[in-house]
C-alpha cells in the first residue's frame, strides 16, 4: 500500500502509541502480586504486561485460574482507577497530531485494550477526548479485549456515524496492534517509542521513531 495514500480515518492504540502508561499500570500490577501474597516480577517483565489483554496475562503469564484472575482484576482496577490512570503522561508531539488530524476533518478512534473507562480518564485529564469521534476499548467483563475485537467495535461505531472507511490505518507500538488490525484488512503504522521490540514491527507498513514522522504518513 502507497504511504502517499490519503487515510481516510485513523485508529490509535494507547499505552505505548499516545500515553506513557506503563509506570501507572506496573505499579499497580506489583500493588496487585504483593496484595495477593505472590513473589513480584522484576520491572523488565512487568513492562511485558503493558498492552495484551490483562486476563490473558493473567492466565498466560502469572497461571492463574478464572478465580485467581476475577480477584486480581478487582484489586489491579481499583488501585489503578485510583492512582495510575490520572499519572499517564502523553507522549510529546501526540496532541499536535490528534488536533491536526481533527482539524483536518480526519476521523479519529481510540482502539486500546484498556477499558474504556480508565482510557478516557487518561484523554480527558490531558484534554484530548475532544478529538476522538470513537472511543473503544475492552468490556468492563472483559470478554471484548483481544484487540482484533477492540479494532471490530471501533469499525462499528465508525459505521454508525457513517465515518468513511475506504481507507483506515492503525498506529500501534505492539505486534498485537499489528496482528488485530490485519485481522480486519487494516494496515499498521508501527511506533517505536512505545513498549513493543524491533520483532514486534513485522508485518506492520511501516515504523517510525518520533511522532514527528508520524504526521506526515497520516496526512498523506
Amino acid at each position: 500500500m502507497a504511504m502517499d495514500n490519503h487515510w481516510s480515518c485513523v485508529l490509535f492504540d494507547l499505552d505505548g502509541t499516545i500515553a506513557d502508561s506503563a509506570p501507572g499500570i506496573t505499579a499497580s500490577l506489583g500493588f496487585m502480586f504483593e496484595k495477593l501474597g505472590r513473589p513480584v516480577p522484576s520491572q523488565q517483565e512487568l513492562l511485558e504486561w503493558v498492552g495484551p489483554p490483562i486476563l490473558d496475562s493473567f492466565r498466560d503469564r502469572a497461571g492463574m485460574s478464572d478465580v485467581e484472575s476475577a480477584q486480581a482484576l478487582a484489586i489491579y482496577r481499583d488501585h489503578y482507577l485510583e492512582r495510575g490512570a490520572q499519572t499517564s503522561p502523553i507522549f510529546t508531539g501526540m496532541p499536535e497530531i490528534l488536533r491536526t488530524l481533527h482539524e483536518r476533518g480526519v476521523p479519529i478512534a481510540l482502539a486500546t485494550s484498556k477499558p474504556e473507562f480508565p482510557a478516557s480518564v487518561i484523554l480527558d485529564h490531558a484534554n484530548l477526548t475532544q478529538y476522538f469521534r470513537v472511543i473503544s476499548g475492552s468490556s468492563i467483563d472483559e470478554i471484548r479485549s483481544a484487540k482484533k475485537d477492540v479494532i471490530a467495535e471501533a469499525l462499528t461505531r465508525f459505521r454508525m456515524i457513517e465515518a468513511d472507511l475506504s481507507n483506515p490505518v492503525m498506529v500501534g507500538d505492539r505486534d498485537y496492534d499489528v496482528e488485530g488490525a490485519a485481522a480486519h484488512g487494516l494496515p499498521t503504522i508501527f511506533v517505536r517509542w512505545g513498549y513493543g521490540n524491533s520483532h514486534e514491527e513485522e508485518g506492520a507498513l511501516t515504523a517510525v521513531d518520533t511522532p514527528a514522522e508520524l504526521l506526515p504518513l497520516l496526512m498523506g
